[in-house]
């Protein structure tokens, strides 16, 4: 290769590395999703699955180490209401949080099982979890969850006071139970995905610039532990995370115009 071709090369790398800020790319989500809104990996699987949220396919996709679609799962007896993040359990099943609630108007939610997606080909129907907040509690927007000793533990969308509820994972209709109501330090946190470690030790809650790493907690007491906010030094509309390790989170953004549309990873 040249010298200036070189030159020119390592600084258009070393220029799109600070334009990510601490965050790494790793792969370029297919120009066939513009809004994926989460991420998960499961067990024995090497694909990154991942939706679209409200008013796109009640689809789930699997997603190959450079961002292309290998799967694509139709599931034919539920409606993407708002579908918002995912979450999964030992056994590789995959379960939908159908929870979004922009307006704050909606009264029930639901979260789909879908049994394990590896094993699929491309079409398959749901198992429904039913919910509906305690009446004590007012209609919110909820878009993280993530599943913990058979509950699923769901975090409210707020700039200020937010609620962590919780709903068992049983198919049928619950009343969620309200777990606590915290407030996170500073500007710009609105919560968009989370998940738990492999180990149960760590907790991420993910912001467009920032994430919240929770550790040293007790249960149901995930924030009587420590807190840390960590910055991304880039900010995007970022809507998915899930642990890679128990060390490392793969995170996604939307597609903004040329930018975004990204799989990053980001050391705690």
């Amino acid at each position: 290769m040249p010298l200036k071709i070189k030159k020119l090369a390592v600084l258009s790398l070393i220029f799109f590395s600070c334009n990510t800020g601490k965050l790494k790319v790793v792969a370029d989500i297919s120009n066939g999703l513009k809004e994926v809104s989460t991420a998960e990996i499961i067990p024995n699987s090497k694909l990154l699955w991942v939706i679209e949220d409200a008013g796109n396919q009640n689809n789930l996709y699997g997603l190959n180490k450079d961002g292309g679609i290998v799967k694509n799962i139709d599931i034919s007896n539920v409606i993407n209401e708002d579908w918002e993040d995912l979450t999964s359990d030992a056994m590789g099943n995959i379960y939908i949080g159908d929870f979004g609630n922009n307006n704050e108007k909606r009264k029930k939610f639901s979260i789909y099982k879908v049994k394990n997606p590896a094993h699929i080909k491309d079409h398959t129907t749901a198992d429904i979890i039913n919910f509906k907040l305690p009446d004590d509690v007012k209609s919110k927007d909820f878009e993280a969850f993530f599943l913990l000793d058979g509950y699923f533990y769901i975090f409210s969308k707020e700039t200020k006071s937010c609620y962590l509820i919780k709903v068992p994972n049983q198919i049928g209709y619950h009343v969620a139970e309200l777990v606590t109501d915290f407030n996170l330090d500073g500007k710009h946190n609105k919560i968009t995905s989370a998940d738990i470690s492999a180990d149960g030790k760590t907790v991420v809650l993910l912001n467009h610039d920032k994430l919240w790493k929770l550790s040293n907690f007790e249960p149901d007491a995930f924030f009587k532990g420590t807190v840390e906010a960590l910055k991304f030094d880039h900010d995007s509309q970022k809507e998915g995370i899930c642990f890679k390790n128990n060390k490392t989170v793969l995170i996604t953004d939307e597609k903004n115009g040329t930018e975004g549309n990204n799989v990053y990873s980001f050391d705690l």
